[in-house]
């Protein structure tokens, strides 16, 4: 996983930066499910009224886990290789490991509810997208085709869809495989 939040321009800041890296290691242990947010504070040594506090909702308390760990998953950008393959390959190894699914079936689950018009899961839409977009295009320093960028975002989402619903990590590494080579022929 990427380092952790970092925000310690306040005490305050810093206290839901905190808790913020707890609920993403809890998440990623598999502590938080459908659990209440009782339970979910007392496993990450806190209240639920500083859950409360901090996020104002767990609807809101599942949006920051997903925007932290695509901010983390952003900031990786910055050590892949110019060359759209080779970043393809290297980013797909990352996101394709089992440790992440947790954080993949739940960036869906929030993704889907905002697609469908839900609040506060809207606020993901257009960010999950233009974010990357705006990442890559700042890695490379604007050499990389705008479509060409999206559609390797695209394909990326679309492999982990299929990746957290089927499990069939042979057949969709395959595919990202194919895409990579795509990529060096194009």
């Amino acid at each position: 996983m990427p380092p952790r939040a970092d925000d310690s321009r306040s005490t305050e800041g810093g206290r839901r930066a905190e808790l913020l890296d707890a609920l993403v290691d809890a998440f990623a242990a598999g502590g938080i499910g459908d659990r209440s947010l009782r339970d979910i504070a007392a496993a990450i040594g806190t209240s639920h009224r500083m859950l409360l506090h901090y996020f104002g909702s767990r609807d809101e308390m599942l949006l920051a886990i997903v925007e932290e760990v695509e901010r983390r998953q952003t900031a990786h950008l910055g050590e892949l290789p110019l060359d759209p393959a080779e970043a393809m390959a290297e980013m797909w190894a990352n996101l394709r490991r089992p440790e992440l699914r947790p954080f993949e079936r739940l960036f869906f689950e929030c993704y889907a509810r905002g697609a469908q018009g839900e609040e506060p899961f809207t606020r993901l839409l257009p960010a999950a997208v233009d974010g990357w977009l705006a990442a890559v295009d700042e890695h490379a320093g604007g050499a990389v085709d705008p479509a060409l960028a999206r559609l390797g975002l695209a394909v990326t989402r679309g492999l982990l869809l299929d990746l957290v619903a089927t499990g069939d990590e042979q057949g969709v590494d395959a595919a990202a495989a194919c895409f990579v080579e795509l990529l060096r022929k194009a």
